[in-house]
């Protein structure tokens, strides 16, 4: 527990386990109170993390042209090889590099159901970054939102294999 004076600065942290004094910050301003949060709650490790793993599969995309005619390192789409089918996933790695490339179009005509989800995870995850870090109430969607996204996932997968028009459009 931290000790502050009268002016609410941290005049005293608890030893850490090497012995030594952690830096103290003044307690009563907003940077102050994040910086001692940050530094005494690992709250903020698991936003990090995740964000690591994001950015390392956009990295990933971005550096394997998708929409090329050359092989990707990973091969290719398993289900689509063994079905002729396209799966539910097929056209994201597309649509992700075409959307890092700000080409919404060709984003939408590759995987038209993910592209409407990003900013609902994107603000998903900044909620969830805020709650970790500030304490706030993170956005929990309810079960009307997981069942339209549901329903909508398996009725674009059903109509995008549909072998006539209009649909072929929805094929990739």
């Amino acid at each position: 527990m931290a000790l502050e004076d009268a002016r609410g600065t941290v005049v005293a942290e608890p030893r850490d386990p090497a012995g030594e004094h952690r830096a103290a910050y003044p307690a009563h301003t907003r940077l102050g109170h994040l910086l001692v949060r940050l530094s005494t709650q690992p709250g903020w490790l698991a936003p990090l993390a995740l964000l690591g793993c994001v950015s390392a599969a956009l990295g990933y995309v971005a550096a394997n042209d998708p929409t090329d005619a050359v092989r990707d390192p990973l091969g290719p789409c398993l289900f689509r090889a063994t079905t002729g089918l396209d799966c539910p996933g097929c056209g994201g790695t597309r649509m992700a590099w075409y959307l890092l490339h700000g080409n919404l179009p060709e984003a939408a005509r590759h995987h038209l159901a993910a592209l409407l989800l990003v900013p609902f995870v994107v603000f998903g995850y900044l909620s969830w970054t805020s709650s970790r870090l500030f304490g706030t109430r993170p956005w929990r969607p309810g079960r009307v939102f997981w069942l339209t996204v549901a329903v909508g996932w398996v009725l674009f997968t059903v109509l995008r294999n549909l072998p006539f028009e209009p649909f072929l459009s929805f094929r990739v």
